[in-house]
């Protein structure tokens, strides 16, 4: 199965000069980020919709094997109660994503820090989230943030869904390495700007090492579990964003992870 590995977004101009060529139009900035990444995960569709048309014209200019991860609505994760999300969720997939065709990556539902795991209403949100639009396959990826996700219970729910549970590596959030869909979304968060790739060599030789296992069906040893991780399973897509910490290393650590997998 594949591995994909990149960054959030292209918009960020600390990374002029230190990714993009100073020289570089605004214009081309993102042609130029998917040539030397495998992923993107965009995030100003949490924020905003977008048009039919900016998912067409994204889908087109990026090669194939080349996916587009999207943020799921602030008005769907950003809520008091789920359950209530439907109409929301419904307004996020009918935005036009499903221009973006094969390039079409997961769709990642982020929760507030301060939402805290509630069963039933948790249950009723993933039971909105649906498996194909217009013929185009759907997938799901969570990333819970309060403690109160780790237990079995959470992850059992995740498996019954067939949704994602995103493994977060971060300094102040719990993080989960359950498999519990198809594929693996992985957010590596914790880069520090005085590693000119953002994670030490060392830790970018055990996620590459991590990414291998994850994409194997294995669950790598010496990360945290909530549940029983089932060892051995069949394989997986995995998607590895570096995302936040030292945003300014992210392309240069994505690029680093990029060659030792390809090794």
């Amino acid at each position: 199965m594949a591995i994909r590995v990149g960054i959030g977004g292209w918009n960020y101009e600390p990374w002029r000069g230190t990714f993009f060529p100073t020289d570089l139009p605004k214009t081309r900035e993102m042609d130029y980020a998917i040539a030397h990444m495998t992923a993107i995960e965009v995030n100003a569709t949490y924020y905003g919709s977008q048009k039919p048309a900016t998912f067409a014209k994204w889908g087109k200019a990026a090669p194939a094997g080349f996916v587009f991860a999207l943020k799921g609505s602030r008005y769907c994760t950003g809520r008091k109660v789920l359950a209530e999300a439907g109409e929301s969720v419904r307004r996020f997939v009918d935005q036009g994503i499903v221009e973006l065709g094969d390039r079409l990556g997961p769709l990642l539902w982020q929760f507030l820090p301060t939402k805290r795991f509630d069963p039933d209403d948790f249950a009723a949100f993933l039971a909105l989230l649906p498996r194909e639009k217009d013929g185009v396959a759907l997938r799901h990826a969570v990333q819970v943030r309060h403690e109160s996700f780790v237990d079995p219970a959470f992850v059992a729910l995740a498996r019954k869904a067939g949704v994602a549970i995103v493994f977060a590596d971060h300094a102040d959030y719990p993080a989960l390495a359950d498999p519990s869909g198809d594929f693996i979304y992985a957010r590596l968060e914790n880069a520090r700007e005085e590693e000119p790739t953002g994670y030490a060599p060392a830790e970018l030789d055990r996620w590459a090492q991590a990414a291998r296992r994850w994409a194997a069906g294995e669950a790598p040893k010496g990360l945290p579990y909530a549940a029983d991780p089932r060892a051995k399973g069949k394989a997986r897509d995995v998607f590895v964003f570096m995302i936040n910490g030292a945003k300014v290393r992210a392309p240069a650590a994505a690029m680093a992870l990029i060659e030792r997998i390809g090794k």
